[in-house]
């Protein structure tokens, strides 16, 4: 599956909303930027994951939900949640 800018959007919200039992349409978006990360795994490797260290271009989605911030990455070919209850976690 290849991800948009607007379909990795839709799906991180979709996953936040599962992961926190609640509907999309109590998930934000507060923000979405291009960005450049460190590797492959779009600066989000999980735990013992290795990962190809190259520049790679994708958006960075910022989450609102319950008063907190959630922060996705993705790119065309993936799509990451970071730092969620301490780790990183790869969507698809």
């Amino acid at each position: 599956m290849g991800f948009t800018k607007e379909s990795a959007v839709d799906a991180a919200k979709s996953d936040l909303a599962k992961r926190l039992k609640l509907s999309t349409n109590d998930i934000k978006v507060s923000g979405t930027s291009d960005t450049d990360f460190p590797d492959m795994s779009l600066g989000a490797a999980e735990s013992g994951e290795m990962s190809a260290q190259m520049i790679s271009s994708g958006w960075k989605i910022q989450l609102d939900a319950n008063g907190k911030n959630y922060e996705y990455r993705g790119d065309k070919y993936q799509l990451r949640l970071k730092g969620f209850q301490g780790k990183n976690i790869k969507i698809g």
